[in-house]
């Protein structure tokens, strides 16, 4: 468990390294928010499109070398980015880089289901916290290497995808030597599976939710250092902190959601994390500066709770699909951030970005529609 999520620590830092150089990027090479917008569009939707055909493939026919494989892609793709001389070649790299995630997610999900001991929501997020932990970790170390030495100072980054291939590596070999064994065990702990219906209405409810938490994060990954220079005159490296501060309480907070699932079910997490974060949300395009940094940490915190929730809750939905659902899960994370992130972009350019925090503030407010997710309940045991 500890390795999938150190894995998925490396994995998210490095990924967090391109839009923690937009600034940069922007300067560099003349771009507009639109097209800053498309970069991470094009990196988030390879990443969302190849991830449940993944997952529904290794269900099947599991390919645990997948692993190591994936992060060479992402080795790869980081030094494409590094070197990339045109705006078009940063296209390519963030394609790359991508794909790189798309192998990662579905399959160091499953394994740290493998190793939950049957506490699947504690394992999801503290695989999770791994990578929301890395995702602020990536902006600071960006900071400090990549914006004062420029864009080849990105390829340190590959030490990193070097290091995630060894850990892969053996958690890979670990895979091959236990994971039957401890899937037998966990089948135990499996729910009832939700009929036809019931599925495709978990389904519709689950992407409204996962619309609203992921459009709204994006504003933050994405656009969170340009709302707070333009509003603030804050410096690059001063927002950069500010934009730490954020990820790293999206971290405490997605680990703490699934114990917290564990004792008290996943929809009543899922109530907490969106009604609870509203009125935050709301506030903060009004704020100052330091009341600004506070918000943002009550945002991370509470928002974040719900992922670990909505993953375990649509593995228990379609049991023996751990794959494939994870797959979709961090597809649809991926997709709907990428799409959001773009769009986003584009009402920056012709509305200004302190308008567009104003108009996403109002989105956690879809999480009303959690009151029409079915429920699941626990398999019976035979005899």
């Amino acid at each position: 468990m500890g390795a999938a999520a150190f894995s998925h620590l490396l994995n998210d830092l490095i990924q967090a390294v391109l839009p923690s150089v937009y600034p940069m990027l922007k300067t560099q090479f003349s771009l507009s928010f639109a097209q800053i917008g498309w970069i991470a569009l094009v990196y988030q939707v390879t990443a969302s499109l190849l991830q449940p055909w993944i997952g529904l493939y290794t269900d099947k026919h599991p390919k645990p070398y997948l692993l190591p494989s994936g992060m060479v892609v992402t080795f790869i793709g980081i030094a494409l980015l590094a070197f990339a001389g045109s705006y078009e070649m940063l296209l390519v790299a963030s394609a790359v880089v991508g794909v790189g995630s798309a192998t990662f997610h579905p399959e160091a999900s499953r394994v740290a289901r493998m190793a939950s001991g049957g506490r699947f929501g504690t394992a999801q997020s503290t695989f999770q916290v791994g990578g929301n932990t890395g995702s602020a970790i990536g902006p600071l170390l960006a900071a400090a290497i990549v914006i004062p030495y420029g864009q080849h100072a990105i390829a340190w980054f590959m030490l990193a995808a070097a290091l995630a291939i060894f850990v892969l590596s053996r958690l890979t070999a670990w895979t091959i030597r236990h994971g039957q064994a401890k899937l037998k065990s966990l089948a135990r702990n499996q729910v009832v599976g939700l009929n036809r219906a019931q599925v495709i209405q978990a389904i519709v409810v689950i992407a409204i939710l996962m619309f609203a938490k992921f459009v709204y994060i994006a504003a933050f990954t994405n656009y969170f250092t340009f709302y707070l220079i333009e509003r603030f005159s804050l410096s690059v490296q001063e927002s950069q902190i500010y934009l730490f501060i954020f990820l790293a309480a999206v971290a405490a907070g997605t680990f703490a959601g699934g114990p917290v699932g564990d004792r008290i079910g996943r929809k009543a997490v899922i109530w907490i994390s969106f009604l609870g974060v509203a009125p935050f949300a709301l506030a903060l395009p009004y704020a100052g500066p330091t009341l600004t940094a506070v918000l943002a940490i009550m945002i991370g915190l509470v928002m974040s709770s719900a992922f670990a929730a909505l993953v375990v809750y649509a593995q228990e939905a379609v049991p023996g699909r751990v794959g494939m659902v994870s797959g979709v899960m961090f597809g649809l994370m991926f997709g709907i951030g990428g799409i959001g992130a773009a769009g986003l972009g584009e009402l920056a350019d012709s509305h200004g970005i302190v308008w567009v925090y104003q108009l996403v503030s109002f989105l956690p407010l879809l999480g009303l529609v959690t009151a029409f997710l079915p429920r699941t309940r626990a398999l019976q045991p035979k005899g």
